[in-house]
């Protein structure tokens, strides 16, 4: 039984197919939302930016929403590895109190989460943001018009807005949410962004752990962010909302002119197989498609027989918090076993990559 699946868009087939795949071919990774799924790839996280792509020189272009931006500013430390197990264990052994048969307060969890971030990352920020090769870009959501405030009435109520105005266009959503980059000010990010209502920030010292705050800033179980230095006002919560998997128009990147044929490809370790554009549009499964932007992706997902031998059969995810209530350590031995399981997707990434040519499936 294969752990790992490749899936990718048309031009990265051929290119996989007539040469493989080596550090040097990768212009960008983006990192999905989805909270503990993220938990899956950090066996190969910790290949790709411990081992593999250190065999090469290129720029890379690093996005993440949620978790995908916690996993991304800890490749960009000096020990990448280091930082992305720091990552896991912290994931894993996250706790909260609560009273009994109710959630944690969202002040109490915010609190919790910026006190880790400012651990891992206070009075490192210029390290994030002097990697010579890394160039960090962390989605967030803004909340505008209706969500321009945060409320205990007016926040729900803003957000049955944006699911309604979601069914019809995600272009409508932008009237409730915006889409909020903050980027490393050396290099602009090189995907267009005029496919949803976009704002650009440059990431600083001064507001790189509440930029990564807000993008992992769950609606209702965190509080918004607000006064985050250098950009606009206004509560600012989780990327995934209006970028959960990050479907971008990752083909401009193969038509740029100034990149080299041997800098195009666009590699994604994900969860799953299919790309959900925002968190919002899960149940609408005809957005789950395809699109000739991912022409130049190459996609890394676990395959669903590996992930039934996993405990409870599938990837760890938010509703395991529910699942095992207060019993932490049955949750922690569960997922820390998946994580441990998954060093597999790295071993067999690995040699893949050591083959002359490798034979991808589309992408679904």
């Amino acid at each position: 039984m294969k752990a790992l699946q490749i899936l990718a868009g048309p031009v990265a087939r051929k290119r996989l197919r007539e040469r493989g795949l080596q550090p040097a071919d990768i212009r960008a990774i983006p990192a999905a939302a989805g909270g503990p799924k993220g938990l899956i790839l950090n066996p190969l996280d910790r290949f790709l930016f411990g081992q593999w792509l250190p065999r090469s020189d290129q720029v890379v272009h690093l996005l993440g929403a949620s978790i995908g931006a916690w996993r991304m500013a800890s490749a960009c430390l000096p020990d990448a590895d280091a930082s992305l197990k720091d990552l896991a264990d912290d994931y894993i052994a996250q706790r909260y109190e609560h009273e009994p048969g109710k959630a944690p307060k969202p002040r109490h969890v915010s609190d919790l989460f910026e006190a880790k971030l400012v651990q891992r990352f206070g009075g490192r920020e210029h390290e994030v943001l002097s990697h010579p090769r890394f160039r960090l870009h962390v989605f967030t959501s803004r909340g505008v018009r209706a969500l321009a405030r945060d409320g205990r009435v007016r926040t729900p109520l803003g957000y049955f807005g944006a699911f309604a105005a979601n069914t019809v266009s995600r272009r409508a959503m932008g009237g409730f949410l915006e889409r909020v980059i903050f980027s490393d000010p050396r290099d602009q990010l090189p995907v267009p962004t005029h496919d949803y209502r976009t704002q650009h920030v440059e990431l600083a010292t001064d507001n790189l752990s509440r930029s990564i705050l807000a993008s992992c800033t769950i609606p209702f179980w965190l509080e918004a962010v607000d006064a985050i230095a250098g950009a606009p006002p206004g509560p600012y919560w989780d990327g995934g909302i209006t970028d959960y998997h990050l479907h971008l128009d990752y083909a401009a990147l193969h038509e740029d002119e100034v990149v080299s044929k041997d800098s195009g490809l666009v590699l994604y370790p994900h969860f799953q197989k299919t790309l959900v554009p925002g968190w919002l549009d899960k149940a609408l499964r005809h957005r789950h498609r395809a699109s000739a932007r991912l022409a130049n992706v190459v996609l890394l997902s676990p395959s669903p027989e590996w992930v039934a031998t996993l405990p409870g059969g599938k990837i760890p995810d938010r509703s395991d918090f529910k699942a095992f209530g207060d019993d932490h350590d049955a949750r922690e031995r569960a997922w820390a076993r998946a994580t441990a399981e998954s060093v597999r997707l790295a071993d067999e990434f690995d040699a893949l990559t050591r083959a002359g040519t490798i034979e991808a499936l589309p992408l679904p």
